[in-house]
């Protein structure tokens, strides 16, 4: 007996980081859900919001802009934290901004009171319990399968918007949006409470043999933020995050109002953007994928394929507003939101690694909050100055296709 024991233990303790990496990916992947849903949602009440006080697109469009770009602007004081405080603090602050931030908006008139909650305290709390801590701690786990991994959480993206995009439709029909947000702010700080009795010791130390392989790394590349933008590939993957999000963030806001303005009815249409969280975590798996087998330039290049092809058919929407090209759409453009992500990340993790890694990816991410918020306010704009969607859809077209070109000419990136 005593010779197996230590078998046994040797054994145990794989199969025990093993599980323990699982429940931290569940759980990174559960406040993806409720972060990305709960932001993505305000598609939905754009147009309810618009017509109870008479605002413009441009106007209730900013509220979304402010969301995106608070999250930017927040991301490497995140990671700053996140590297000097651990994932506790970090998830549980964005938790309390997010109800709080819900709770207020509820009750808000004025534009500059939306802007306030639903803007920043909405954005910056996305933030904190989004792709930048839930990267820095995936990444003590699981190491080289961290784009997998990634992509499991970038996932989530798509399923919070299948799940509360059509949800936030209901709670409007039945409660009205102020309503609706009430029972969000709740909600929110309900799950606080769970939270906080988590073993955030034991998920924060990481595997023990990625821990060893991690110290060496530090040692042998323990990058500076000021180090890291010295390096050409600090900003190839900024301009990458800048552009792309531009792209998409200039449709994606008014994708529900876009559809119904062509004729699909209201509960139709946001059902129908939401199901894009079906397709996308077949893309965002599909991507990473392919990563293992052809490559990151190739799929990457193949993600901005499918994303122009959907773009293409959301312009003919308004001429053939019919299931089929809504389908496409829906596949193609839907599939691909936030799909090069988790790549994204990994080569982030990978070429800038070492202790301050956190910081330094959430200046990277820095370009996909400032893309965002310039996409979605600039999209409202485009809309409001032409009363038409197509100079909007040839903007979104030209800023996807910047987002690819560092993968077309950046050594670091082409490799």
């Amino acid at each position: 007996m005593d010779k197996n024991a230590p078998r046994e233990d040797t054994l145990a303790k794989p199969r025990e980081a093993a599980r323990t990496a699982l429940h931290v990916l569940a759980l990174c992947f559960a406040l993806s859900v409720l972060g990305r849903g709960l932001g993505e949602s305000f598609t939905v009440f754009l147009l309810p919001i618009s017509e109870s006080f008479g605002w413009d697109r441009a106007q209730v469009v900013s509220v979304y802009s402010l969301t995106a770009l608070a999250g930017g602007l927040a991301s490497p004081l995140i990671g700053r934290l996140f590297d000097y405080s651990g994932p506790r603090s970090v998830y549980s602050l964005g938790l309390l901004l997010l109800g709080g931030a819900f709770l207020f908006a509820a009750n808000a008139s004025y534009l500059w009171q939306f802007q306030l909650s639903l803007g920043l305290c909405v954005g910056i709390g996305i933030a904190f319990i989004g792709n930048v801590p839930n990267s820095i701690l995936l990444g003590r786990w699981f190491g080289p399968r961290l784009p997998t991994a990634m992509a499991v959480v970038y996932s989530a993206t798509g399923a919070g918007v299948l799940i509360l995009l059509p949800a936030s439709q209901v709670l409007i029909d039945h409660v009205g949006w102020r309503g609706a947000y009430q029972i969000f702010g709740g909600a929110t700080l309900v799950l606080l409470v769970p939270l906080l009795i988590l073993p955030w010791r034991l998920f924060s130390t990481g595997s023990p043999h990625l821990a060893k392989s991690a110290a060496a790394d530090v040692a042998d590349d323990g990058w500076t933020l000021s180090g890291a933008m010295r390096h050409h590939a600090f900003w190839a993957l900024f301009s990458t995050f800048f552009f792309t999000a531009i792209g998409m963030y200039a449709i994606a806001p008014q994708v529900v109002a876009y559809l119904i303005d062509a004729g699909f009815p209201p509960l139709q249409a946001a059902t129908a953007w939401g199901f894009s969280g079906v397709v996308l975590l077949f893309g965002m798996l599909g991507v990473s994928w392919l990563d293992g087998i052809i490559g990151r330039r190739p799929s990457v290049l193949l993600s901005y394929a499918l994303s122009i092809v959907g773009i293409v058919l959301f312009w003919l929407l308004q001429w053939y507003p019919n299931v089929w090209i809504l389908t496409g759409f829906v596949v193609c453009f839907g599939s691909m939101i936030g799909s090069r992500g988790p790549l994204l990340s990994a080569t982030a993790m990978k070429l800038f690694r070492g202790k301050r890694v956190g910081t330094i990816y959430g200046s990277i991410s820095i370009g996909s909050g400032l893309g965002s918020a310039f996409g979605s306010w600039s999209g409202g704009l485009i809309h409001d100055f032409s009363h038409s969607y197509n100079p909007l859809i040839a903007f979104a077209l030209v800023s996807v296709i910047l987002g690819m070109i560092p993968f077309l000419v950046v050594p670091a990136l082409r490799r």
